[in-house]
């Protein structure tokens, strides 16, 4: 036996026995690992499991509920001081998924508000930068921020800023959302407070004698890695995700454009507005096909004309472009169409063949008294009208632009009239509540960043605050919680309670390692590097920390070799959670916002892990004298 805390040399060079480091930061001794039929099973169950989730037949909760069955059933006749059931089932009181779900919360009420969008789009306007110039942009920034500040926090900040982003340079929120989490992560492995995993690895180290770690000793080689990681996400990674979001946007009709009616009202913003070159610049994002003064039509160009009280102005633009404007100005609504209530849903209901609208006005059909949804515009399949939206008779396929309360939406289901598709429901943003929502943002970040308080009461805090104030409704706050993340992120915990228990990934490691160690220091730190890429997507990247730091020092002092070099692999290497989205979990924040599969982490993030491992293994003996 070893004693705890020194350092140790094995009996031969390149022999790595089995072992289990036991006790807090390396207290305690190391023991031989038999495997048991336990730890086979436990390897068995995540195997199958990580296959279910890439290969996606079965929902994800099923999975991930089926995972933790499992694990459970392996251990229930494991003997004395086998893990029961509660010690699996404690992931879903687990600070990291009750931190995670709040968050979702406090992010869906930036979204329902439109607060950070009201914040960023003018600095967009003002730079105007190319899509990619823009990605660039925000990945360096994000890295930046997460060298110095928690991760989770600065992508929370920054996912309603690039769907914001992704909106104004019309290109799907997939593409940058992703990015947002690796770039976060690439900047953490900068500095010594970039990553709680950092610190776990630097006290880890210190514990065992080994190197001490300081704020910039790795930053040459983490800004080196970060620096290949951003170029990945620019140039390649977009290329290997599907584009499911233009497809739900074809699908949902955002490229399609409406005939809606803006009255003039006393408290319009338009009034006094003038004609530039045949354009209203404050309907830059709409086409006025027809105006009506009165008894007058007025049909393009319109020159010189103002715009006056009791003008009606027939436009068309996208349901993107109607809801925002909405939002922004609600008195765009005609009279009878005043929102009041809370919960409003922006939809589309397609005129049924047998419908008693067809050949009637709209002004007729009194579609609002008798749903209480107002029509905003109409869509008849590739011809663009150009006449006052009252008195367009509807056609059999029309598709009405419905703006009503999400109660009443639901009633038109049975309606014999239409037919809703309930897949385009949208809910209108909220903008009066922006200010509100801004100032609980802003106050939580300031928490976060200052540590006053635990991460998961300032996320509650900000939970309870966007609820108790109004921006976000309880259903609302319900409907922005991922059922997925709610299960998988338990799941992933229970496996990394079955790898401790068995001792699975020590056994594992030392197995792997002592194969190579023999190859000389370079090959065997390769291979660690590898190792510990591996487990920090399956386990906790902060468990895995722990885990690997010893192992790294005891194999660097049996090879002879400086230990700074292995400390810095673990470092690295446990901040390589790119491939599944229970590696790390700004990666669960964005798969909701990124419309992301599990299989399409490991379909961009097992290259970026490939490519870093590859950098690392060909810089390391340069850097480190190897």
């Amino acid at each position: 036996m070893v004693q705890a805390g020194r350092r140790h040399r094995f009996a031969r060079r390149g022999e790595v026995p089995y072992i289990r480091w036991r006790g807090s930061h390396g207290a305690g001794a190391l023991e031989t690992i038999e495997p048991t039929w336990q730890m086979w099973a436990s390897f068995a169950v995540i195997g199958v499991a990580v296959v279910a989730y890439a290969a996606e037949r079965w929902a994800m909760e099923l999975t991930s509920a089926a995972t933790i069955l499992a694990l459970m059933l392996i251990f229930q006749w494991g003997g004395a001081g086998a893990p029961g059931p509660e010690a699996f089932l404690a992931g879903f009181a687990a600070p990291a998924l009750i931190t995670i779900l709040a968050l979702m919360v406090v992010g869906q009420g930036l979204i329902r508000t439109g607060s950070i969008e009201a914040l960023v789009m003018p600095l967009v306007n003002r730079l105007r930068l190319r899509p990619v110039a823009t990605g660039a942009l925000l990945f360096l920034a994000v890295a930046l921020l997460s060298a110095f500040i928690n991760n989770t926090p600065v992508v929370v900040i920054f996912i309603p800023i690039a769907t914001a982003l992704a909106a104004r340079a019309d290109v799907p929120a997939a593409r940058w959302m992703m990015g947002l989490s690796f770039a976060a992560i690439l900047g953490g492995m900068t500095t010594l407070i970039g990553s709680s995993t950092n610190l776990l690895v630097a006290g880890a180290a210190a514990a065992q004698g080994g190197p001490v770690i300081g704020f910039f000793d790795f930053a040459l080689m983490g800004t080196i890695l970060a620096a290949i990681g951003i170029a990945y996400l620019l140039a390649v990674a977009p290329r290997l995700l599907p584009d499911r979001e233009s497809l739900t946007r074809q699908y949902m009709g955002e490229g399609r454009h409406y005939v809606a009616q803006i009255t003039v009202r006393e408290s319009s913003r338009l009034i006094g507005e003038r004609a530039v070159a045949g354009r209203f610049p404050a309907l830059a994002d709409m086409t006025v096909r027809l105006f009506q003064r009165g008894p007058h039509v007025v049909l393009p160009p319109y020159d010189e004309i103002e715009i006056q009280v009791g003008d009606v102005l027939v436009v068309a633009a996208t349901r993107e472009v109607l809801a925002q404007a909405l939002a922004n100005t609600p008195s765009l609504l005609p009279p009878d169409g005043e929102m009041t209530a809370s919960d409003q849903l922006l939809v589309e209901a397609m005129v049924a063949p047998t419908s008693r609208l067809v050949g009637r006005a709209v002004a007729e059909i009194g579609f609002h008294y008798q749903t209480d949804c107002l029509v905003l515009g109409v869509q008849r399949r590739s011809r663009m009208l150009r006449a006052n939206l009252d008195v367009i008779r509807l056609e059999v396929g029309d598709v009405l632009l419905l703006l009503g309360p999400r109660e009443r939406v639901r009633d038109l289901r049975a309606d014999a009239d239409v037919v809703l598709l309930e897949w385009s429901a949208r809910e209108l943003a909220a903008r009066r509540k922006a200010p509100l929502a801004g100032i609980i943002f802003a106050g939580i970040i300031a928490l976060a960043t200052t540590d006053a308080l635990p991460l998961v009461m300032v996320a509650l805090l900000g939970a309870v605050a966007m609820l108790a104030s109004g921006c976000l409704t309880p259903s609302q706050a319900a409907r922005a919680i991922d059922r997925r993340v709610a299960l998988l992120v338990p799941a992933a915990l229970a496996m990394g309670t079955a790898l401790a228990a068995t001792g699975g990934a020590e056994w594992l490691a030392h197995n792997l390692v002592g194969q190579v160690s023999g190859l000389g220091p370079a090959a065997t730190l390769s291979v660690l590097f590898a190792l510990v890429a591996v487990a920090t997507n399956l386990i906790s990247n902060n468990a895995t920390a722990v885990l690997f730091t010893p192992i790294a020092i005891a194999v660097a002092a049996n090879l002879g070799v400086s230990e700074v070099a292995f400390v810095h692999a673990v470092i690295f290497a446990a901040n390589c959670s790119f491939a599944t989205p229970i590696g790390y979990q700004t990666n669960l924040l964005v798969m909701g916002p990124g419309h992301y599969r599990f299989a399409d982490f490991l379909r961009a993030g097992v290259p970026l892990a490939g490519l870093l491992w590859l950098a690392f293994s060909l810089l390391a003996p340069i850097l480190y004298g190897l």
